[in-house]
């Protein structure tokens, strides 16, 4: 089936996946603004909250940082009491890094003041016209992973 969709839309949904990217993101920091933790610290805990404990270097990958600086972000965290390094049970040479309360209250706090940011901007939003979103949303995000 050919497409008929001409560049200017392509260009048109770019900038505007641009854009609310970074009114997401802006919206984000404004919220962690509130909270002891930097938006880097943010992104660490959710990526343990999400796949759970796991390697610096797993991290630093997930993350894409250097080794350093994310052993630096753990360093931060772990004093703040929001992660702490745990020995591998299988290998215990391997350290491994294991979300705490504080992280895990944190994580949970800030994505439900960002779930109810985004229920407030779809007020204009009828019930089909957000599941048709979500749906191309899903469907633009499968496509990008590959």
């Amino acid at each position: 089936m050919e497409k008929t969709i001409d560049e200017k839309v392509i260009a048109a949904i770019e900038k505007d996946l641009r854009y609310i990217a970074g009114l997401v993101k802006q919206k984000g920091r404004e919220i962690l603004s509130h909270y002891t933790v930097t938006p880097p610290q943010f992104v660490a805990l959710q990526w343990l909250s999400e796949e759970g404990d796991m390697t610096i270097g797993e991290l630093s990958t997930k993350m894409y940082l250097a080794f350093s600086t994310t052993t630096d972000l753990i360093d931060r965290m772990e004093k703040n009491n929001l992660v702490k390094r745990v020995k591998d049970e299988k290998d215990r040479r391997v350290v491994r890094i294991q979300l705490l309360k504080e992280g895990a209250r944190i994580i949970d706090e800030v994505i439900k003041k960002r779930q109810h940011y985004l229920h407030e901007i779809l007020q204009d939003f009828s019930d089909e016209e957000i599941i048709l979103l979500q749906n191309n949303l899903n469907k633009l995000h499968k496509n990008m992973k590959g």
